[in-house]
């Protein structure tokens, strides 16, 4: 199906949905099949829908988020992420569309760290240093189902996975979730828990990559515009790694403050910040801090089409990838081919290589303990 007949395909099931909202008040959850793995066991696919249009197809490969689709001002909905439509794509060419990033989100220098006196290497996927919990992260594990729910305004898919002692070189048998809930006002809540039998790291984070004007939208996310409360991020070296520094955002191309067009500044090579990152690839430290509740992390706004997406979090840091490495080479749904700018991701995590920078906190969790992250993508309609 072409991309423009999809459109017009999840522009008819929106108003269907509308028509029905009178009928009923709950959003649904239906459960299937996505497409089997080279093994023959089955990738599932469980949609959420809510009575305004909204929708969110997850996939037990990654625990992945495939589809976000989502009405703009007239009704007309488009999914909003990039993603493929078959297994094999995302297992020829892993590159973190939608999945759930774990045991630790974003880069570990050299792939090495120490706890406990006892130092841990970790597999290298990303140049000298491991990226996103290693050559075979959990988002290349096919994740079970636990449980999917209908419950009054809201229906939730929960996924489990068991990584064992010495996984990508990770210490502990750890024991993770993940819980997408889509409510009826456009909130697609994840919840990210974990466990552990050792001392061991984890920084969990979902990995979508976002265009509001949907997918394939031939302008890219250059006409949308991004605000990031936070006064500082962190300068990264040439493997980008953060060197320690904390420097203000105050009259850089890294001030997302007060709201910023994602063309102004992504190929300003005045910055050695942009050049060293190919364009924005830093960690943001929000303002507001790690928090009970989550809270306002990023905002991006498409003005030609009204959608409005706001990311909330409970952690105290927000990666903002701008869609660097996307140089043509890769082949998404409908056979679109994407480029830098396609999709950024915004993910909120505590900060790059913590467990070797002791001024950035910790990300130890121990036995007996429950690590939890909660993060939301709000999505509505600007008039």
């Amino acid at each position: 199906m072409t991309k423009v007949y999809k459109w017009a395909a999840l522009a008819l099931a929106s108003l269907a949905h509308g028509a029905l909202a009178a009928a009923s008040s709950a959003s649904t959850a239906e459960r299937g099949t996505f497409d089997r793995l080279p093994s023959g066991e089955a990738v599932e696919a469980v949609t959420l829908t809510g009575t305004n249009g909204v929708s969110a197809k997850i996939i037990t490969f990654g625990a992945t988020l495939q589809e976000f689709n989502v009405p703009d001002r007239e009704g007309r909905v488009a999914d909003i992420t990039i993603g493929h439509d078959n297994i094999a794509a995302y297992l020829e060419t892993p590159n973190y569309w939608g999945q759930t990033i774990g045991r630790y989100a974003n880069r570990i220098a050299g792939g090495r760290f120490s706890l406990d006196g006892r130092n841990y290497q970790l597999t290298l996927n990303n140049g000298v240093n491991s990226l996103h919990g290693g050559a075979e992260g959990w988002d290349m594990r096919n994740w079970r189902i636990v449980s999917v729910d209908e419950d009054g305004p809201v229906a939730s898919v929960t996924l489990a996975l068991s990584s064992p002692n010495g996984d990508q070189g990770y210490p502990g048998t750890v024991n993770a979730r993940v819980t997408y809930s889509l409510d009826d006002r456009g909130s697609l809540t994840i919840a990210f828990e974990a466990t552990t039998d050792a001392p061991t790291i984890i920084n969990m984070t979902n990995h979508a990559l976002f265009n509001l004007g949907g997918e394939g939208w031939p302008y890219g996310t250059y006409d949308q515009r991004l605000t990031i409360p936070a006064s500082q991020y962190l300068p990264v070296d040439a493997t980008l790694i953060p060197t320690g520094e904390r420097r203000g955002v105050e009259g850089t191309v890294f001030d997302f403050r007060n709201g910023r067009m994602m063309y102004d500044g992504v190929r300003d090579g005045a910055d050695e910040q942009i050049v060293l990152g190919h364009g924005w690839d830093h960690n943001w430290i929000l303002d507001k801090g790690r928090t009970a509740r989550p809270e306002l992390a990023a905002r991006v706004e498409h003005t030609l089409s009204g959608r409005v997406l706001e990311v909330l979090s409970t952690e105290p840091g927000l990666q903002f990838y701008s869609g660097n490495f996307l140089v043509g080479e890769l082949v998404g749904e409908d056979n679109l081919v994407f480029r830098m700018g396609d999709g950024i991701a915004l993910e909120p995590q505590l900060f790059p290589d913590t467990p070797n920078q002791s001024d950035f906190g910790s990300a130890r969790l121990d036995p007996g303990q429950t690590y939890r992250h909660t993060m939301i993508y709000r999505v509505s309609v600007a008039g």
